[in-house]
Order: C-alpha cells, then structure tokens, then sequence
C-alpha cells in the first residue's frame, strides 16, 4: 500500500507539473535556480542594476519563470519604477492567477502610487475576495481601497491651488523649512540647513519687502536647532533642540524671550512638558496660555501625537494632556500650528484618511471645549507625497509651507512657498492692536505699562501684556466679542479704549493706536484742571442714564484709581451728539454723569472728591454727519480737578 501511494503521488505531482505551463522554483533546473538566487542576493545588497541583469537573461531564457516576473516586480517597485513593476506582476498573474495572492495585493499599491485608482481598487477587490489568512494585509487593503477612492474624489474636485516661492532673501540653493512669523506679518523665522545642521536664520519686513536673512547668532549652536513657535508679538521664541545638558530625552523644547532685540538664555520648559521621548513643533496661542506640541512620549495613541500644555497663574507649564482620539490616531500626527484665533488647528497626520503620506488637516475648537472632525485640506494642496508643516497668516489667506516636490525656487533641494488658502479652510476673524505708549507731556515712550484686555461679555482677562523697552505691545483679538482696553502705569492715570468686533464676520484691519497717559499729580504738587480722560467702555441703556452691566469693568478701574490715589478729586463730564433738541441732550448728558458720580459714591468714594457736570452736545470732537462721528461725541470722561 505505501509503495503504491508513493507511485500515485509521484505520477500526481508529474501530472501537475506538466499541466503548469510555467517554470516555478520547484519546477527551475538548477541553473536556473542558481541565477535566481544570485540575482535576489543583488537584490538585497541593494545591486538593483546587478539583480535586474540577472534577471533579464533568466527570463529570455524562459518568459514563464514566474518567480523572476515577481522578483523583478519587486525590484521595480523599490525603486520607484511603478508602471514597470506592474507590467511584471501582470506577466506573473496571467501566468497563474492564483499562483501567489500577494500579487494582487503588490498590483494593487503599484497602481495606487501610479494613481490608476481604479485598477488600484480593481485588485484589493482580487485580494480580499481571495486572501483568507493574513488578516493584517487584509487590513491594510480595506484602507487602500478607502484611500483610494478618497483620492479620486479629492482629484475630481480640485481646490484653488498656486504655489509662489517666497524671494532670494529666503530661499537658497539650501533646504529652507519650518516656517513662523509674528502677527503682524513683519518677522519671518525659518530652519536652514547648513553643512548638515539646521540653524535658525530671521527675516524682517520692510516696506512690504522681506530684508536678507540672518542667523540668529545667539541661538543656534553645534548641535540642531528647529521646530520653533515665534510668539504673536514677537516676543517669544519656543523651539525645540536636541543633546542638551538640561534635557530630558532626545529633543526637548525650550524657551527664549527677546529683550531689547536680544535673544535670552534659553530655558528648559520642564518635565511637565518634556519627557525622555521626542518634543517638538511647538505653537503657541496668540494669548500666551496653550503650548500645543508634537511627542512620541508615552500615554499617547500612535507613534507621534499633539499634546497641549495650559500656563498656570504663576507663570509655569501645567503637565501636557493628550488632545484625544478626536484629532490622534494609530499613525503620527504633527506640527500642529494655531491659528492666532485661538481655535483652528492646522496640523499634518498620516493616520486620518487622505491622499497618501502625510496630509494637511484643519479642525477646530466647538464652544464646550471639543474639536471638530479633522477636515483635508483638500488636493493639489495635498498630494501622494509628503506636505510638511503649515503656517497660516493673521488674515488667514495666506498659508506658509515648505515643498520639496514643486520645482526649487532658488536652487534648493527645500524652499518656503506660499498659496492662498481656500475659503473652506481658513481659519475665524482675527486682528490685532498694536500700540506705543507714551507720556502725554513728555512723550516719552513708557516701558513695563500694563495693557489689559477684557471681553465685555464674559467680564473676563481675555490677554494681559507690559509693554517692552520701546512702548510697544501687540496683541491679537477675535472677532466675535467687543473688548476693553485699560492701559495703566505706575504714576499716571489710565487709558481705556473699546474694540466693538462682536457683529465682525471678517478679519479687520489691524489697529495701530498711539497711547498718552496722563501723570497723576503727587500729593505735594499744586494741580491744575488736567485734559479730559475718555472712559470709553461705559455704556448706558439707549437714550436713558441706566447704566449697563458691561460698564462695572471700567467703572470698578475709576473707583481702583481714586482708592489709590487719595490726592485727586474728579469731575465726571457727560457729552451727546446732536440728534433731539439741545434741551434734552443737556439733561440726558447731566443725568449720565451723575449717574457714574452715585456709583463711585455707593462703592465708598468721599461725595466731597467727585462732582459731575452734563455739558449735551456742546462739545464735539468729531463730526455729527457720521454715525462713528455721533458715537464718539456720545461720551464720558472725567477730568483731574484743579487744586491749589
């Protein structure tokens, strides 16, 4: 019986290899095998040239060698060479179908790199009808088809799309990536890579022209430096660097405050936010309060995730929570990038659903403190390779990235382009207040004042700055809420303005405003009337003196000056415009006055420091032909009262 069993499967297997009309390894002479094997040793050195010849007189030998189709598919598709590589898995496939499954599925990623996103889908069909066991290819073909058919949707709706390389005074022949810039559209931050090593180089804008860049000297060392978050005014720099002393894994980030127009010593951020992993790509909220960053630390979803860290009131990083499964994935999120408007987040993944590598994506902050579904940014923005970190203007039309697939601008192997963003994508309505405070005497530039703004609405500290050695500060507001403004120093009396940006849709020129305060004259001094101070967030009911709850924010700041200041008394000033008769402006002017003179005295003012005088619309300072002109005469103001 085992003799005759032997001789039964022997005939099989002679019957079986006659009715394969194809030579497979098992089938190979010993020749034959031997310049297989020689060409899949090539192969693996990487000699794909030395493999390819191997292979190219195996097969004018005998075309039906199946497995030299395969491996010369193989090589093909290493190196790149797609439509190639699939014309010689198509020969092993017509040799025989079903010979190896894997083909269909090594087709199927061959066409999908080719965009033949039809064939692409056509064969993963093939492969998961046929495949019953690798279940994690299987898988993977699932998400190819879904890809693939993301893909032909994205191409057959294109977005608006033109790439402009920045100028010479950024691009060169070498790689320039990583781009940041300040609110205002005047400093450009960027990585350049030099002899091997990414050093910071800036740019400063001057008359809408960006001057030559330049090495930041003071920050860039031996070792790379990179990923950097330049803060909205231009006052912080948060970058990432890696083997330093201080650090606590392979790349930590740091922090570094310009003073004068000098860089600080740079600073650890701490354990909090660093980790023995990897930190990077950090972004900075216009506000100051929220680092979002790139870590591959522990506790995350995937290989690289976004984490964010919130400031605490002394001024420190509280400890980095994960965004969550909203926005990370299994795969690698990175660069995040938010938008000064404090709630779009830019950011590149290759976990979520897109055109194949990493992708661009764009979600934003809901009301109770979620994030929406990342959205795609869209093709030919994104594209089957790689796109790389985005950084998006304050008006939100003009986006920042570094392209290594457009033709190199200057030369370069990397160079920054820009594109306007399509509407579907950018980000809310944001300006910015950019401000010199002066002494309204002297005009001396006052440093360390302090600028705080308030939304009226929620009653609350929505952004607090000093102002540097110049006088300046610069923050940004979004639109949506109207918001006070209290400037105040040491020694002088504050300054308040009101920004009405709740009925804004769109962004809004930016405000450049001049700020004069006023000394407050010292007990010893004899004063004299001072000019009026516009309190410019109080607000009464229309064409009635009830004051309204959004103005307790400046009337609270009078009531702070007067506590403080024992040596002064005031006189609360009402004004109108013109429409309705004088008679009734006068009263209505008087009766607004008074009513801010009964508050300060309800909270505890001595009367004998306040009075009050309604002076109706007798005193415009701006035209009553415009309503903006009407809603500047209708004011209050108080003035310092003269004293001997």
């Amino acid at each position: 019986m085992n003799r005759m069993l032997s001789v039964f499967c022997g005939l099989l297997f002679t019957f079986f290899l006659q009715a394969q009309n194809y030579t497979s390894l098992e089938n190979a002479t010993s020749k034959q095998r031997k310049t297989y094997i020689e060409a899949k040793k090539s192969a693996f050195r990487i000699d794909y040239e030395g493999a390819l010849k191997s292979l190219r007189k195996l097969l004018k030998s005998d075309p039906s060698f199946i497995d030299a189709w395969i491996l010369k598919g193989e090589i093909l598709a290493d190196q790149k060479e797609t439509t190639a590589a699939i014309a010689a898995f198509q020969k092993a496939l017509d040799l025989d179908e079903n010979y190896n499954l894997q083909l269909y599925y090594m087709c199927g990623v061959s066409t999908f790199r080719s965009d033949r996103l039809e064939e692409a889908v056509h064969y993963f069909k093939e492969y998961i009808a046929k495949e019953q066991k690798d279940q994690r290819r299987l898988e993977r073909a699932k998400k190819y088809i879904e890809q693939a058919e993301f893909r032909a949707t994205q191409m057959s709706n294109p977005v608006s799309f033109e790439l402009k390389p920045m100028s010479a005074a950024i691009n060169t022949n070498l790689p320039e990536y990583l781009p940041s810039l300040t609110a205002d559209g005047e400093m450009f931050i960027f990585v350049r890579r030099v002899d091997g090593q990414d050093d910071f180089y800036f740019s400063e804008k001057e008359q809408d022209v960006w001057k030559t860049a330049q090495p930041i000297r003071s920050l860039n060392t031996s070792g790379n430096e990179g990923s950097q978050s330049i803060s909205a005014d231009g006052r912080t720099l948060i970058f990432g660097a890696g083997s330093r002393k201080d650090g606590y894994g392979r790349f930590d980030l740091y922090v570094s405050e310009i003073i004068d127009g000098q860089f600080t010593r740079p600073l650890n951020l701490g354990e909090r936010i660093n980790s023995a992993a990897r930190e990077r790509q950090p972004s900075l909220s216009s506000d100051g309060k929220i680092l979002y960053y790139e870590s591959t630390k522990s506790g995350g979803r995937g290989g690289s995730d976004i984490w964010c860290s919130s400031r605490q009131a002394d001024g420190t990083w509280g400890r980095a929570k994960n965004l969550g499964a909203v926005i990370n994935t299994k795969g690698n999120e990175q660069s995040p990038f938010i938008h000064p408007d404090g709630k779009t987040l830019y950011f590149m993944s290759n976990g979520h659903l897109g055109m194949g590598g990493f992708d661009l994506f764009v979600t934003r902050r809901q009301a109770d403190g979620s994030w929406s579904k990342p959205q795609n940014l869209g093709y030919p923005i994104n594209n089957k390779a790689n796109q790389g970190a985005i950084v998006v203007s304050l008006d939100g039309k003009t986006a920042y990235y570094t392209s290594d697939e457009a033709p190199p601008a200057y030369g370069g192997r990397e160079d920054i382009y820009t594109f306007e963003m399509p509407e579907s994508v950018r980000p809310a309505g944001v300006t910015y207040v950019k401000a010199i405070v002066r002494d309204a005497k002297t005009k001396r530039r006052i440093a360390g004042a302090k600028a705080e703004f308030i939304g009226l609405e929620k009653a609350s500290t929505y952004a607090q700055s000093y102002t540097d050695a110049k006088g300046s500060f610069l923050t940004v507001l979004p639109v949506g809420e109207d918001y006070a403004l209290n400037v105040s120093a040491e020694n002088y009396l504050f300054y308040s303005e009101n920004f009405a940006l709740l009925e804004s849709k769109a962004p809004e020129a930016a405000f450049e405003i001049d700020v004069f305060l006023m000394p407050i004259p010292k007990a010893s001094e004899a004063v004299v009337e001072s000019e009026p101070i516009i309190l410019k967030n109080i607000f009464f009911e229309s064409n009635k003196a009830t004051l309204l709850p959004k103005s307790l924010i400046e009337l609270n700041q009078l009531k702070k000056l007067l506590e403080e200041q024992t040596q002064i008394s005031i006189q609360i000033n009402g004004h109108t415009d013109n429409v309705g008769s004088e008679e009734d402006n006068l009263t209505l002017s008087e009766n607004r006055a008074k009513a801010v003179h009964d508050y300060l005295i309800e909270k505890g003012i001595a009367k004998e420091r306040l009075s009050y005088k309604g002076f109706g619309e007798n005193q415009p300072i701006a035209s009553n032909e415009s309503a903006s002109g009407r809603q500047q005469n209708r004011r209050t103001e108080f003035i310092v009262l003269k004293k001997e």
